[in-house]
């Protein structure tokens, strides 16, 4: 397990990009966090970091997906905050986009139900007026390798945000 400490949106941006940067085709990415916590402009840093335009990132809340292209692959970002039960949320068809593209899910505790066994959790909180603490963790082998790379990424100086200290569980 991995925690962030970031205190701008344009570090919430950087930290993104290292993420997006190490996500392949099959990597899922399940957000959880308060209204206003950074979910959307960490996924504009994901975005950035598979060569998409991170101008071109939209919260998906009331299209429920977005679907963007860049270098790394296809980016499928969903937002599954105004979908009220299992029912519905499984309706989207999530899973038909695990195996080929990077997909980021928005409230994903809501959808729970739907993620693979691998994929990589992030939780966003509130740390101060401009705070933002993440915890990664991850599950599975492949979402493992994810987080180890994100670690060695991070380790070094200047990163652009501040590392705290790794727990390993």
């Amino acid at each position: 397990m991995l925690k962030f400490l970031t205190s701008s949106a344009e570090e919430t941006i950087r930290l993104g990009r290292h993420i997006g940067c190490l996500a392949v085709p099959s990597s899922v990415i399940a957000l959880s966090g308060n209204l206003g916590s950074g979910k959307t402009t960490l996924v504009k840093g994901i975005a950035a970091g598979m060569g998409i335009d991170a101008a071109r990132v939209n919260s998906p809340s009331f299209v429920l997906i977005r679907e963007y292209r860049g270098k790394k692959g296809k980016l499928v970002h969903a937002d599954v905050y105004r979908l009220d039960n299992a029912g519905q949320i499984t309706f989207l068809g999530l899973e038909e986009y695990f195996n080929s593209a990077v997909v980021v899910i928005e409230w994903a505790k809501k959808a729970r139900h739907l993620l693979p066994e691998d994929h990589v959790a992030i939780s966003i909180a509130f740390s101060g007026k401009d705070h933002r603490r993440f915890t990664v963790s991850a599950q599975g082998r492949h979402s493992s390798a994810i987080v180890a790379r994100l670690r060695a990424a991070t380790a070094r100086p200047k990163s652009g945000f501040y590392r705290e200290k790794d727990i390993h569980a």
